[in-house]
């Protein structure tokens, strides 16, 4: 049985980290400064962090040329594989994090702009290499609307649809943020991240609303995701990223033990 990931996830604005709540904005006052993303990088890798996540939300130049260097210094002293996303709009964008050191491309407003980048991605990069992020919000009885732009702009596009779409054009991943549940630690969307999962041939990250170590056993087991990603309970102390894979495997869970982090 394949065993499931545990995966933080940084937001980086200006070369730090921030979390928000329900997609909150820099220019609104929505975000909190958390720290060094290398610092917690290494953290994380030491916990055993099957994998990390970072996006960058700082849309300029200096914010790019600062998420570089964050991925090449995380590279240099971490084992687990890295994904980028945040302002990639082309293939070349995607050929400069994969030189930085990342291992995975995560797309989204820009793949909604134009959808020929993912499958552009995954012919000169492979599929593994593409990741499809969708910002689903539920506006109905068993419907959810992608949204783009940080979650500012609707789409009118069903979520589920662009997922099954976004599969079929080579992506080799969808994770799958809820913005109502974004940062709120009410619990991930297990309905939409089963309906997801049920229909797409490749694995599915559950993003938003982890609060306690029951809401990621549950999305992995109802909502049938293949992996967890979260930021607040990990960033300020709530779990370890050990302790959720305990409880994990507490509850017949296959996860990845500890023991394969490599010393730094």
């Amino acid at each position: 049985m394949l065993t499931k990931r545990v995966i933080p996830c940084l937001d980086v604005h200006d070369g730090k980290v921030t979390r928000g709540v329900q997609f909150g904005r820099a220019e609104e006052g929505g975000l909190r400064n958390v720290g060094d993303p290398v610092e917690l990088a290494v953290r994380y890798n030491a916990q055993g962090a099957d994998e990390m996540v970072f996006f960058d939300i700082t849309a300029s130049a200096h914010g790019r040329a600062s998420m570089i260097d964050v991925i090449e210094r995380t590279a240099a002293c971490c084992f687990m594989p890295l994904t980028v996303g945040g302002g990639i709009r082309s293939v070349e964008d995607m050929r400069v994090m994969l030189h930085a050191g990342a291992d995975k491309i995560s797309i989204n407003s820009s793949a909604l702009a134009d959808p020929a980048l993912i499958s552009a991605g995954a012919v000169k990069f492979g599929s593994q290499c593409i990741v499809l992020s969708i910002d689903a919000k539920k506006v109905g009885p068993q419907k959810w609307e992608v949204h783009s732009h940080g979650g500012r702009k609707a789409t009118g596009i069903d979520a589920i649809e662009w997922a099954v779409r976004g599969w079929r054009a080579g992506a080799g991943e969808i994770v799958l943020n809820s913005i109502d549940a974004d940062g709120t630690k009410a619990g991930y969307d297990c309905e939409v991240t089963r309906r997801v999962s049920e229909q797409v041939g490749v694995p599915v990250v559950a993003s938003g609303g982890a609060g306690s170590l029951e809401h990621m056993s549950e999305v992995l087991s109802l909502g049938k995701a293949d992996a967890v990603l979260a930021a607040s309970v990990f960033h300020f102390g709530q779990y370890t990223v050990a302790d959720v894979k305990k409880h994990l495997a507490l509850k017949g869970i296959p996860v990845r033990p500890q023991e394969h982090v490599l010393a730094i």
